[in-house]
């Protein structure tokens, strides 16, 4: 009779258990963000600093399509820039140009790990390709003044970089781009340096995105 009692006692909460058993919390639904971001980039490396716009669309979770402009100065690698402990201004030897690039850039991001990382962490690739204004200017003249005398060149190019956005705002974008950016002229270039002419202009910049998602 006791033995009987026991199992008596104990059938309510081997059903509990059973119950609980294999029971899963539900997934938490993937986070949705606005299709469209308008923004603006600020661009550090080799050929200097730069500021840009660019309109991104996305098409499904991993694809978004993107349009951006951006504006940099391009810089010889065989420049030497001299600093003047006197005066504390600076000058480069055997500079002819000051030569900035107007990249437009028509491409492709797409989205990795969407399934396996969290949206707070959202990395990707990206590639653009499209025409670039080649602009130089006279380095013998202050620097606003010089663009009266611009002279335009034009060439085609384009970037591929590797990027994360962060956050889980649905109205701020915030990212990080690192791109390589090359762009070639197809007449005899430009001068950066006296007679040193250059038609292929080829460089790595860390991009940071700002923007509004709508």
């Amino acid at each position: 009779m006791r033995v009987t009692a026991i199992i008596l006692l104990l059938i309510p909460f081997l059903f509990v258990n059973a119950q609980k058993i294999g029971e899963l919390a539900p997934e938490k639904p993937p986070e949705q963000f606005p299709p469209n971001t308008w923004g603006m980039d600020l661009m550090f490396g080799e050929g200097g600093f730069g500021l840009g716009t660019f309109l991104r669309k996305e098409f499904t979770t991993t694809i978004t399509g993107f349009v951006d402009l951006g504006v940099t100065e391009s810089k010889d690698e065989r420049e030497v820039e001299i600093i003047d402990p006197f005066f504390g201004t600076s000058f480069t030897i055997n500079k002819k140009n000051r030569v900035f690039l107007v990249p437009l850039n028509f491409g492709v991001q797409y989205r990795l790990f969407h399934s396996s990382l969290t949206a707070n962490l959202r990395p990707y690739l990206n590639f653009g390709v499209g025409p670039t204004l080649v602009i130089s200017t006279p380095y013998d003249r202050e620097f606003f003044s010089a663009f009266a005398k611009a002279k335009a060149n034009y060439a085609v190019g384009g970037y591929i970089g590797i990027g994360a956005n962060f956050g889980l705002s649905k109205e701020n974008l915030i990212g990080i781009n690192a791109r390589y950016y090359v762009a070639h002229l197809f007449n005899e270039g430009v001068e950066n340096l006296n007679g040193k002419f250059r038609k292929d202009l080829n460089h790595f910049y860390i991009t940071l995105n700002i923007g509004l998602m709508y």
